[in-house]
């Protein structure tokens, strides 16, 4: 069927309520390690990889070939029943959990990682008998109603009646736009200091002195923002959350949906920073987008079975073989690989190449990353004010096919993250070459330009 036959069936029979129309709806027909391609045959260089979801490349070959043997074995089994592949990839991971913070704990499985968030709500409510829970502002822990509810977007909760139990948001330590005077340690330990102030009192409104207790039962963390902006907190600053949180017995949750999986040069992004969670949900990439499976990993004392027994959760197509048979095989290529060298040493090319454009471009007011994720703040020629529209035209640019590298075609793919929703949020393969990285800057340069020139 030709391209505009399908957009015309896509407008009148596919609902507009998810994503694809917040910019015109692009057909894409294959695709391969960095690239997708449109039915033309344009190559489209991806720097944001599904919101991180393909972490290892478009059509891996190691991780297409289990999913295919699987489906030739045991493709489908009910989630009440066992099979080896689940019961294997939840060893692997609780085992790292044990050697990196030395605690016991169990996985959890589920589809998806709002759902996988909404499990870990049940657990911690199961846990503590209390709903309400801390979030960050600029925080995004999917669209379910209860992952919505700790997601700092009123405009994802607007049209769904009162969230009764609506999150506490707390301002996230975003260096970039904080308070001017105070280097990005001191900002972190400032911003501890303004969350800690919420128990000093009793009229602050969380703490009761007298019975020891906080009305809040968990603080769900992104160590590093996703749809917020990749925002990247102080070194120190999760050290002093902790502290704070451990003081007054609130457990810390870690969502690793968007940045497990050596995202940032590390299995879980906590890792950089010193401290150990109670809960930790991921997804995503487990499967490199072969499948949505998600899960979660919690301390013993909170999910064994004397107090999380069965059908406490469940869902239909939890732990299926299709998708734990991949992210085992993902844990085991990970094994083997020295992923944390590589993906540093690929995210400080890429981080250079995105200073070296700062240069040139003084629309572009922040560059930071970690590993492969990373940041670009697309402001005015002030290099702070927020530039939306400025990106928007980039994004529509890049989607068009319209650039050229060679005498050929190209288009650029591109993620939109940020508090003001004018940030680059660059999420590429972990296995991008460096030719690919040298590509991305030449395209992202003629983008700039074309962008500018209206």
């Amino acid at each position: 069927m030709h391209e505009a036959a399908l957009l015309a069936d896509e407008a009148r029979y596919c609902s507009f309520g998810d994503t694809v129309h917040y910019s015109d709806p692009k057909i894409f027909t294959r695709c391969e390690g960095s690239y997708l391609y449109d039915g033309e045959g344009t190559s489209f260089l991806d720097l944001q990889m599904w919101y991180s979801a393909v972490n290892f490349g478009y059509a891996n070959p190691r991780l297409n070939a289990v999913l295919k043997q699987q489906i030739n074995t045991l493709p489908q089994v009910a989630s009440q029943y066992l099979h080896p592949t689940k019961i294997e990839l939840a060893k692997i991971i609780a085992q790292d959990a044990k050697k990196k913070w030395g605690h016991d704990g169990r996985i959890h499985f589920n589809v998806g990682g709002s759902q996988s968030v909404d499990d870990s709500l049940k657990l911690v409510r199961n846990a503590k008998g209390k709903n309400l829970m801390f979030a960050f502002e600029g925080g995004y822990h999917g669209r379910t109603l209860g992952a919505t509810a700790i997601t700092s977007s009123y405009r994802y909760r607007r049209r769904y009646g009162h969230f009764g139990d609506r999150a506490y948001f707390v301002p996230f330590p975003y260096h970039f736009r904080g308070p001017k005077g105070m280097d990005k340690e001191e900002y972190g330990e400032h911003c501890v200091q303004h969350f800690e102030r919420l128990f000093e009192s009793e009229y602050n409104g969380v703490w009761d002195p007298k019975a020891g207790q906080s009305e809040y039962a968990a603080f769900y963390v992104e160590p590093i923002q996703g749809t917020g902006g990749y925002v990247i907190p102080p070194p120190n600053f999760f050290k002093g959350l902790k502290r704070v949180l451990d003081k007054y017995g609130i457990l810390l949750v870690v969502d690793e949906i968007q940045m497990g999986f050596f995202r940032t040069g590390k299995l879980w992004s906590i890792e950089h920073f010193g401290v150990a969670p109670d809960v930790l949900v991921f997804g995503k990439a487990l499967t490199n987008g072969l499948n949505p499976l998600a899960g979660l990993w919690a301390r013993e004392e909170l999910i064994n079975p004397q107090v999380f027994p069965p059908g406490s959760t469940h869902s239909t197509f939890a732990s299926n073989p299709l998708g734990t048979v991949v992210g085992l095989e993902t844990m085991r290529m990970l094994a083997e690989t020295d992923y944390e060298s590589m993906v540093m040493g690929k995210g400080e090319l890429f981080l250079a190449g995105l200073r070296d454009l700062q240069k040139r471009h003084p629309e572009i007011g922040d560059v930071d990353g970690l590993g492969l994720a990373l940041r670009a703040e697309i402001c005015e020629a002030d290099g702070f004010t927020p530039n939306k529209p400025l990106l928007d035209k980039m994004v529509d640019i890049g989607l068009a096919g319209g650039l050229t590298h060679k005498g050929k075609r190209m288009g650029l793919v591109l993620d939109v993250g940020g508090y003001h929703k004018n940030v680059i949020t660059f999420a590429p393969s972990l296995h991008i070459e460096k030719e690919e990285i040298e590509l991305a800057m030449v395209l992202l340069d003629q983008l700039f330009t074309c962008a500018k020139q209206g």
